[in-house]
């Protein structure tokens, strides 16, 4: 769509100078909404925590898409919630809604019908409600148990139409509800990866060495004994880059490595029928167990400029092993 004429005369100074001053007024009215934190917020919080059911988020229009991500926060943090249109709960979807639950009703006004029209059912059934309006004086808000202010000095909008301050000035309160919850209960970020199993931090917070090592057949092992050649035998057919030295009993001696043949290559006197892999490899390996995080195993290849780990158990013995690409198939790094 070709812009008018008009548009095309604005500077680019004009425009940056237009999205400055609506990030000056949008600024402004966060620092209203924080002072005017309060017992109210406090109230709603207690209210909340309390609460045996979910947190009901409900909202009209641009009220309605801030209330959504207000109850995505909340489920996220380790409150129970979920969005309800109030249009649908007229016809029906206000049946999700239990005794046990608790309401959170935005409108800027305070005074939209398709909010308003459905309080009378909330109160007969006994559900405390929260309302988060810019007008304390509004319907909504008389009607609430708890009232969170959301007012702004003005919106960013120069017509003064569009929501904008006043849906920031929500969200922002939205969030500092659901940190303040956060908080209260001593949710963790294991308890976050819990609920975001898919995503980066889960895998990072709950992926387990046991969950990508290789175990059994799959492990690269020779006895202590064994030559130099049987190593880069087992070496080759298991593919991880290295293959771990044990005794009689699987336990630990040391690593055998591609860099550790690399050097036994450049040394023509070497030879690999003959020497004892226990003359060539690494006696102090890096090891980990099967319980720790995934990311630790990250972050000791990384540490140490290596690409593979043996995993042991509580007496030192091979359970198992893993490299760099078990990781990045996993998508930990």
């Amino acid at each position: 769509m070709n812009a008018p004429p008009a548009a095309l005369a604005v500077t680019d100074e004009a425009l940056i100078a237009s999205g400055r001053a609506v990030i000056d007024i949008e600024a402004q009215a966060l620092e209203a909404v924080k002072g005017g934190l309060g017992a109210d917020f406090a109230a709603a919080c207690r209210h909340i925590l309390a609460c045996t059911g979910r947190v009901v988020c409900t909202g009209m229009g641009k009220s309605g898409h801030i209330a959504t991500k207000i109850a995505a926060t909340l489920a996220s943090t380790g409150t129970p919630a979920f969005f309800m249109h109030p249009g649908e709960a007229n016809h029906g979807d206000l049946g999700m809604v239990t005794d046990a639950d608790v309401v959170l009703a935005l409108s800027n006004s305070g005074e939209s019908d398709e909010i308003l029209s459905i309080v009378p059912s909330l109160k007969r059934q006994g559900n405390v409600l929260i309302s988060m309006t810019g007008r304390p004086a509004s319907s909504l808000a008389r009607l609430a148990e708890v009232h969170l202010d959301a007012s702004v000095p003005a919106e960013a909008c120069p017509l003064g139409l569009a929501p904008t301050s006043s849906t920031t000035a929500a969200l922002a309160l939205g969030d500092a509800l659901a940190v303040a919850l956060l908080e209260a209960r001593g949710f963790t970020a294991e308890d976050f990866a819990r609920s975001h199993p898919a995503g980066a931090l889960g895998r990072r917070l709950l992926l387990r060495i046991r969950d990508v090592m290789h175990t059994g057949d799959d492990v690269p092992v020779v006895h202590v004994h064994a030559s130099t050649s049987e190593a880069l035998l087992e070496m080759t057919r298991k593919r991880l880059g290295m293959t771990a030295v044990v005794d009689a009993d699987g336990v630990l001696q040391g690593v055998f490595t591609d860099g550790d043949l690399r050097r036994c290559l450049d040394d023509e006197d070497t030879d690999l029928k003959a020497t004892p892999v226990s003359q060539l490899m690494g006696r102090s390996p890096k090891a980990i167990g099967a319980d720790a995080l995934a990311v630790e195993a990250a972050h000791l290849m990384e540490e140490h400029k290596i690409s593979a780990l043996v995993v042991l158990d509580a007496q030192r013995r091979v359970i198992g092993a893993l490299n760099i690409h078990d990781l990045l198939r996993a998508r930990v790094v």
